[in-house]
Parts: C-alpha cells; sequence; structure tokens
C-alpha cells in the first residue's frame, strides 16, 4: 500500500516546465547551453532574472547569464513550483474580485520620472465558497512580475489596524472603488489614522536606517576583503579578521572582541554574497576563490530603499504633526528626494539627513493630536458588512464573480 502524506493538498499535478517563474526563483536547467564559448551542462542551478510566456533569463552563480526556453528550466525545489502554482492560480481566479485598485509608488508621491514603474495595491473580497471549506483561502494576490499586490479585506484591515505604511497608502493615495463593497473602507480610512504611526512608519524607518548603515559598513568591508585576497590568496579567515579589526577601527571592550567582532562581519558579508548567488558556497573558502575571478567590486548602496526612509520619516511627521494624511511628498524635500533616487547625494549625507530628523519625529509624536489608537469598531463593522454582502449575493445567486460568476475554490485532498 502507498504512503499517504497527512497534508492537505487541493492542487492538481504539476508540470514544473509549466508554473509562473517569478523572479529570484531558483532553478535547474534541463538542457546543455553554449555560453561565451563554454558548454554549461543540464542541471546547473541558478536564478531567475526575467522571464516572459516562452523565455527564462537565468544567472547563474558565477555571474553569468543566458536565456532558455520556457521548458528547459524547471524549479528547483518542489515547494517553489507549487507556490508558483498556487500564486498564479490564484491571481486568475480572484483578481476579479477585487473591490479597490490603487497606483502607488513613485507615481503616488509626486517623485515619478520617465521610465518609472506602475505598481498598484487593493484589496479584494473572498466570494463565500472560498470561505467554507478545508483549504485555507489566499489571503494575498500577486501577478507574475510582482507589480500588482491585492490583500484580503480582512488582512487589508488588520494591517491598517497596526498603521501599515503600504496599506495606508494604498487607501489615502487616490484610491478607486471598484465595487460598493469596497467604498466603506475608503469611506472610514481616517479611523487608521493614529499614532500607531510613530511605531509603523517612523521606527520602521529608523530600524531600516540601521540596516542601510550596517550594509554600507559591509560593502566598504567586502572592497577592502576583495583586495586583500588578490593580493594575497592564501590569506586566512582569522588573520582577515584581525587585519579587518585594525583597518576599521572596530569598537569594542578589548581587542579580542574587536577581532570576533570583524570575523562576524565577514561572516555576514560572504552569507550575503552567497544569498546574492555571487559565490558557490556560504564559507570563506568560496570568497576566497572567487576574489581570484572578475568578482565586481561593490557600488554605492541602492537609493532607492535610503528615499523611501527619508520619506517615511517626512509623512510619519506630517501626519503625527496632524496634517491632512497625504502620501505626496512635501514641496520642500521632493527636490532631495529626487536627487538621492538619481544618485547624486552620497549615502553617507543620505543618512546623516535621516538621522536629523529623528528628533523631530520625537517631536511629532509627543505634541500628537491624533488618536492614541485607532477606531477597531469601525473597521470591524466594514468588515462584517462587506463579507455579509458577499454572503448575500452567493446565496441569491447574484450576477458577478461573488455570486452566479464565483470562481470555484480549490478541492481539499490528500497529497500522495
Amino acid at each position: 500500500m502507498r504512503p499517504m502524506a497527512l497534508r492537505l493538498g487541493g492542487l492538481a499535478d504539476l508540470d514544473p516546465t509549466a508554473v509562473p517563474l517569478p523572479a529570484g526563483t531558483e532553478v535547474t536547467t534541463r538542457v546543455d547551453r553554449v555560453i561565451d564559448g563554454a558548454v554549461r551542462t543540464q542541471g546547473a542551478s541558478g536564478r531567475v532574472v526575467s522571464s516572459d510566456d516562452d523565455r527564462v533569463e537565468v544567472v547563474f552563480l558565477d555571474g553569468t547569464r543566458a536565456t532558455y526556453l520556457r521548458n528547459e528550466v524547471v524549479p528547483r525545489k518542489l515547494g517553489v513550483a507549487r507556490y508558483a502554482q498556487r500564486r498564479a492560480a490564484a491571481w486568475d481566479q480572484l483578481r476579479p474580485c477585487a473591490v479597490i485598485d490603487t497606483v502607488v509608488g513613485s507615481r503616488a508621491w509626486g517623485v515619478a520620472e520617465a521610465g518609472s514603474d506602475e505598481d498598484r495595491r487593493g484589496v479584494f473580497v473572498l466570494p463565500l465558497s472560498w470561505t467554507t471549506g478545508l483549504v485555507d483561502p489566499p489571503l494575498d494576490l500577486t501577478s507574475v512580475d510582482g507589480s500588482h499586490n491585492y490583500w484580503e479585506i480582512g488582512k487589508a484591515i488588520r494591517q491598517a489596524l497596526r498603521a501599515d505604511p503600504n496599506t495606508l497608502e494604498m487607501l489615502f493615495a487616490g484610491a478607486t472603488v471598484i465595487d460598493p463593497m469596497g467604498e466603506e473602507l475608503v469611506a472610514i480610512r481616517g479611523a487608521f489614522v493614529s499614532q500607531e504611526i510613530y511605531g509603523s512608519f517612523g521606527r520602521y524607518a529608523l530600524s531600516q536606517l540601521d540596516r542601510l548603515e550596517h550594509n554600507q559598513r559591509l560593502a566598504e568591508h567586502r572592497s577592502t576583503i576583495i583586495g586583500w585576497l588578490r593580493d594575497d590568496p592564501a590569506l586566512e579567515l582569522g588573520t582577515a579578521a584581525e587585519r579587518l579589526a585594525d583597518e576599521a577601527r572596530i569598537a569594542a571592550p578589548t581587542r579580542a572582541d574587536a577581532i570576533g567582532r570583524a570575523r562576524d562581519y565577514i561572516k555576514q558579508l560572504y552569507r550575503s554574497m552567497y544569498d546574492q548567488g555571487v559565490i558557490a558556497a556560504n564559507d570563506w573558502a568560496s570568497l576566497r576563490a572567487a576574489a581570484s575571478t572578475q568578482l565586481e567590486l561593490p557600488r554605492d548602496l541602492r537609493p532607492k530603499n535610503a528615499y523611501n526612509l527619508i520619506r517615511l520619516l517626512d509623512t510619519a511627521i506630517r501626519w503625527l504633526g496632524g496634517a491632512p494624511p497625504d502620501v505626496r511628498v512635501s514641496d520642500e524635500l521632493k527636490p532631495t528626494l529626487l536627487a538621492i533616487k538619481r544618485g547624486e547625494l552620497p549615502m553617507t549625507e543620505v543618512m546623516s539627513l535621516a538621522r536629523e530628523l529623528t528628533p523631530r519625529l520625537e517631536t511629532a509624536r509627543e505634541a500628537s493630536p491624533l488618536p492614541r489608537h485607532p477606531d477597531v469598531g469601525a473597521a470591524e463593522r466594514v468588515l462584517r458588512a462587506a463579507r455579509e454582502e458577499a454572503a448575500r449575493r452567493w446565496v441569491t445567486r447574484e450576477s458577478g464573480p461573488w455570486g452566479a460568476e464565483a470562481p470555484l475554490p480549490p478541492e481539499a485532498k490528500f497529497d500522495a
């Protein structure tokens, strides 16, 4: 008797040559390919850079890129294939159930330039039949390229109650109501504006600033260490840690502690490079081997994350101060943000600017006229009303994606 996995599925049998491959998916090649004059045999592992209907661009561990037909690569892990199929099926079936649709990102912030992407976020309501079975329904809908993202209405409301920046941006950036079930949520959006913004916008931005500063140090250490390894390919990890402790003047109670912290920096460095697919394994030997090749030295950190955290801090300060909730950047800050976005300001200056905003954030919180917490009662009334309306349309078989034309929910089954 065949053993049966005690895991509920709800998925059809997978065809690994046909499931969607979002950017970042780890894949394995199924054919040999001549790349830059050398044969790359089948079974090579890489990550998807981009894909369309029938072609996939893959980057390998050594940085080499090549384009394959879709049926020439498969997801490296079954779980990835299952996730990709589930995400694609949910998008195809439930996209008509969206009730709010909003253009977000740089176009909503007022800093879009030629070539800026159009990103959208919104809210969808599940048909009743998707909530009554064994299979957990999806709470997110995401397009293959990641530019469109919609949250199930309950998830969206919970995020808004936590003052999640992305959710509040979706509600306040000129939200378009597609179905009346979304009207009340937009109508009460002011109920989500509270002092919780201090933690979700402000402290989140400051935590990202700490991370940027940390990554900046890693980038500087990467340049230093790669240079050392090119001069001395036999350099040992312990010796490199001692040199880095002195070179970077790492502050610590004792020299042994400083060397220990330097060693941790180096380990974080090669772990990060491995995660990016730059080196073959998560260890010092792989970094040392790669340094002798044409390993690209790091450029300055991408400005996108930096200008986003400056924008978030500015938004938090304005909203906490009682200004009407508006996701567009202030006229005073706009030139600075555009300069950051174009890479015209050194990252050190950007991070200094973010640190200068911190006292203003604290002052805004202390004097904020906003309520301490959002209006949970109003939020729950809207959620119940939307779900009851979806149920009514299902029971009465009303025309539309929640009634007579509702998509069939996935069937529960045991995976063999």
